[in-house]
């Protein structure tokens, strides 16, 4: 669920970060009762393992399993879900992310099987015996290993893929330019008219869908909601109070320069030669 430079900014940072959110808090919670359910279900026995594995040839590859199962080379997975998201569940399916990180559990682990128990809140209780695919383990195996050994040790970034998350993590590790510094842009001709190209087009789009809103603005008038049995919009008034640097720096200087943030950024620009 996280792009590779996501993975990469996490692995070379030397920042500690605790992201948290509802639905990661309530999947530790229901955690227990998951296991619970399970041992219900199934009649096996599972512990926690209390430790974080570590593969033993390849020590980059670790995994903390939230169960093992008691009497076979397994263990469980366990997982919450809105029920809106039942059918990424339905007819022995299994969301491919959760899928790759049992195989990766397994792997590591050593294990001949993994369960995965998951929690539809209100709609469901589903659990499934995925069994070791040798195949799938080399594959992981070499592909961890390669973004290891030729990213994470090399320190080189993985290609961007476009993402909002790729722009932040290259600002992250680029933040400040060198005055005066230039390199040749070789290599890019075809890709920078591709994107003018796509300039073009966004554009055009754009301009498609601002005509598409004006023409409900009109249809509305000072009228705040519109709607029918597909569409609600909402056009409504906001107030809000801005300061008016300008002035104040004007009329009250010293308060200006107190009170002023500096804040650096980056500005990329594409012209023509």
């Amino acid at each position: 669920y996280k792009t590779a430079i996501q993975v990469y900014q996490d692995k070379v940072s030397s920042e500690t970060k605790d992201f948290d959110n509802e639905a990661m808090r309530q999947g530790r919670d229901f955690e227990d009762y998951v296991a619970r359910r399970f041992t219900e279900v199934t009649g096996k026995k599972v512990r926690r393992a209390n430790a974080m594995f570590c593969h033993e040839e390849y020590p980059f590859m670790l995994a903390d399993v939230d169960r093992m199962v008691v009497g076979e080379k397994a263990g469980l997975e366990c997982k919450t879900a809105s029920p809106y998201l039942a059918d990424k569940w339905k007819d022995g399916q299994i969301p491919m992310h959760y899928y790759i990180q049992c195989l990766h559990y397994m792997t590591v682990c050593d294990a001949d099987a993994w369960y995965i128990a998951v929690l539809i809140f209100g709609k469901d209780f589903k659990y499934y015996r995925i069994e070791r695919d040798e195949t799938m383990v080399a594959d992981l195996i070499q592909i961890e290993r390669d973004f290891w050994e030729n990213h994470i040790l090399a320190r080189k970034l993985p290609a961007p893929d476009g993402s909002k998350i790729a722009d932040s993590a290259i600002l992250e590790f680029f933040r400040e330019s060198e005055a005066g510094r230039s390199v040749p842009l070789t290599g890019f001709e075809d890709r920078l008219r591709q994107r003018q190209k796509l300039t073009e087009q966004v554009e055009k789009l754009e301009q498609e869908k601002r005509q598409i809103e004006q023409e409900i603005k009109l249809h509305m008038g000072e009228a705040e909601l519109a709607e029918n049995e597909e569409f609600r919009v909402l056009w409504k008034s906001i107030h809000s109070s801005r300061l008016d640097e300008k002035r104040l720096k004007a009329e009250q200087p010293e308060v200006y320069e107190k009170y002023k943030k500096t804040i650096s950024s980056r500005r990329f620009q594409i012209k023509a030669a």
